[in-house]
């Protein structure tokens, strides 16, 4: 499957979450160092709440220009204090949806859903779902 027929697939998926960890699979040997996150870009759907088709290109713009991922894997020194961050308890967990700025991150797929490998300092924050920032 090519990976725009993937981009296509999770936009429509009503449980992105679900579609996302579906589509990548098995990434328990998968090891994510120092204080990375590992995240799947969440892909805008084609259709507004009010019913307004998108264009397929804003689909396919997202994975470029996304800005909130489902957390899927975390390093272990990730929200971690140390000498120069302070997270005062702050945290993230696989399965939760976080934002963060289009440029942040290493972008590359996963069994062709598209991913970025972010630090925790660029983690601006967590939403309940993604329908809360698009």
């Amino acid at each position: 499957m090519s990976g725009k027929s993937k981009v296509v697939e999770l936009s429509r998926a009503v449980d992105q979450s679900k579609a996302i960890t579906d589509a990548i699979g098995d990434i328990s040997k998968f090891k994510i160092f120092n204080n990375q996150i590992l995240v799947a870009i969440y892909i805008e759907p084609e259709k507004t709440a009010g019913g307004i088709l998108l264009p397929q290109s804003r689909a396919i713009e997202s994975k470029f220009q996304g800005k909130i991922g489902l957390v899927l894997k975390k390093g272990p020194l990730a929200f971690k204090d140390d000498d120069s961050t302070r997270f005062y308890g702050q945290d993230v967990e696989p399965g939760d949806w976080i934002f963060f700025r289009p440029s942040d991150g290493w972008h590359f797929q996963i069994n062709s859903v598209d991913c970025r490998l972010i630090e925790d300092v660029h983690v601006k924050g967590s939403v309940p779902h993604p329908k809360y920032i698009w």
